[in-house]
């Protein structure tokens, strides 16, 4: 090929790809895609056949079946599905309607006044026995439908189609929580159906109030994603804002929840999350009625929670149902968070630059231990961290099987062996352990990643300036805190502001008949939760004024 050859070719593909766009397999999507000046359907049958065979590249999951109804059979209707995300039993039922009753349908109605049109209002009032059937005109909303599951009906002479609800693919159903679970509580957690996941929150909130808005996001995806609140209880502010920021998503796709996330997070450049992540219905519902919103992903169980503040991370569904608890296995939790953070750079800190800060016995101790392991405290500690980090990330690759095993038996193995060979010391085993096992008490698994983060940068600061440097890696790391907002509410709340009528469910929880107002950082327009009468009424009536029968 020439030189001037070469500048034609790339001449031509530039022009190309400035006016059309290509999909995967190298043709053009204007061949695929509907034209926008032809939207509404043909009043042909095979023209309209024809037109979504091309749409959808003659997939062979598309299955078209035609019928000829009518007393003399001069009616001819298509009806359309795909293999394996429709239900053949539903499709199957009102297909033997048309087999059985197909000769009453009749191509206009009395007078001829309604033309063909009247074939289809007959086929929706007498032969569908469906409970949803739509007519649609629209020719991108029909595909929508179809690669959602619903069937279509074509009828020939006709610019209309009916839409029946015949979803029906296999899905993994209702199970038991794996990731967020408890000893005392529901089981049930969210699957990866929509309308299973709105039907168990139903269960939960049998109100009026609770509104439920539907939006398609993702250009080639067309991905539904389903806001809740509970009217009257959550900040309409809030519902608006989480409105608009889902009106600006322009991307090809939505796979997941965690997709949306990035997308209207108030912050991106942050290791905190800001916005709350749960399988579990039961904490959506008590979510909702504290006034925050949900956001459900069609395909996807995990359900979004904002506004949420940083102390919510460490809550758990538990600490509501056991009742001689009132939180005090949360004051646990805050201790991990402080030594699964900490204990790693105050080991490196006291062991390099602060040895007077030790007994003396405990010093000899640590340092007989130290006296063949060739590597400084900061070496050895970011060894075995790193190493425990590659055997967790293994255990959780690993097939479920042998996962388990590998974890326990690498662990075992590698910590024995490398105190043998005098890599590391006794101690740094130790504690190295008890930041692995405190790591694992927190209910939310996403805090338990920039925990796993800071620790690190904590560790880098302990080698270079003792304890000097992991105070002023706290105090940066709570600067960061306080200056982030999670929709409009600051994430330290009720920490920072102080608001201390918020505080009755924070380090532990009082009595519920005592937390009669709802939090207030939220911005509830209905702040009761509990009304004085009600709470007055928690006390038996058989007690007399003694109290003492």
């Amino acid at each position: 090929m020439k030189c001037g050859d070469k500048v034609n070719l790339k001449n031509r593909i530039r022009k190309r790809s400035v006016n059309t766009r290509t999909n995967g397999n190298g043709r053009d999507e204007a061949e695929l895609l509907p034209e926008k000046d032809h939207e509404s359907l043909s009043d042909s049958l095979e023209e309209n056949l024809d037109r979504i065979r091309a749409s959808l590249g003659n997939s062979w999951d598309l299955a078209i079946r035609s019928i000829f109804l009518g007393s003399s059979g001069d009616i001819r209707v298509a009806v359309l599905h795909m293999n394996g995300l429709s239900d053949n039993k539903l499709i199957s039922r009102f297909m033997e309607s048309f087999m059985l009753n197909g000769k009453e349908v009749s191509l206009a109605g009395p007078g001829n006044e309604d033309g063909p049109a009247h074939t289809l209002r007959s086929l929706k009032d007498h032969l569908i026995t469906l409970g949803t059937v739509e007519e649609k005109h629209d020719y991108k909303a029909i595909l929508n439908c179809l690669l959602s599951g619903d069937s279509i009906i074509l009828a020939d002479r006709c610019d209309s189609v009916l839409v029946a609800a015949t979803k029906g693919w296999d899905e993994r159903g209702v199970q038991e929580a794996s990731v967020q679970t408890v000893v005392r509580g529901p089981r049930e957690s969210f699957s990866e159906n929509l309308g299973t996941n709105i039907a168990l929150l139903r269960r939960k909130i049998k109100s009026p109030s609770l509104w439920v808005e539907t939006t398609t996001i993702g250009r080639i995806t067309e991905t539904n994603v389903s806001i809740a609140y509970v009217k009257w209880t959550v900040n309409e502010e809030v519902v608006d804002e989480v409105r608009r920021r889902l009106a600006d998503i322009d991307i090809d796709g939505i796979l997941e929840s965690g997709n949306i996330e990035e997308w209207i997070q108030d912050k991106t450049f942050t290791p905190f999350p800001t916005m709350l992540n749960t399988e579990r219905p039961d904490v959506v519902a008590a979510n909702l009625l504290e006034g925050r919103v949900a956001i459900f992903v069609d395909g996807t169980p995990v359900v979004l929670l904002v506004p949420v503040v940083f102390m919510q991370f460490f809550q758990s569904p538990e600490d509501y149902y056991n009742r001689s608890d009132f939180g005090l296995l949360r004051m646990l939790r805050f201790v991990a968070l402080f030594t699964t953070l900490l204990a790693p750079a105050v080991f490196i800190s006291i062991t390099t630059f602060h040895q007077e800060m030790l007994p003396p016995t405990l010093m000899i101790s640590i340092a007989s231990q130290r006296e063949r392991v060739p590597f400084p405290a900061a070496v050895e500690a970011f060894l075995m961290e790193f190493t425990f980090e590659l055997l967790r990330e293994a255990g959780i690759r690993m097939p479920r099987a042998v996962g388990p095993a590998i974890s326990i038996v690498g662990a075992l193995v590698l910590g024995e062996a490398a105190v043998q060979a005098g890599i590391v010391s006794s101690a740094m085993v130790i504690i190295v352990s008890i930041t692995a096992i405190t790591s694992f008490v927190f209910p939310s698994f996403s805090m338990t990643i920039p925990i796993r983060f800071l620790r690190f940068v904590l560790m880098g600061l302990a080698a270079f300036c003792g304890l000097f440097g992991v105070f002023i890696g706290l105090i940066a790391i709570n600067l960061h805190l306080c200056g982030l907002y999670s929709f409009g509410v600051p994430y330290m709340s009720p920490i920072a502001p102080t608001i201390l009528g918020d505080q009755k469910d924070l380090f532990i929880r009082l009595p519920q008949w005592m937390m009669r107002k709802r939090p207030s950082f939220i911005g509830s327009p209905n702040k009761t939760r509990i009304s004085q009468g009600e709470a007055s009424s928690k006390f038996p009536s058989w007690q007399g004024d003694d109290g003492n029968r």
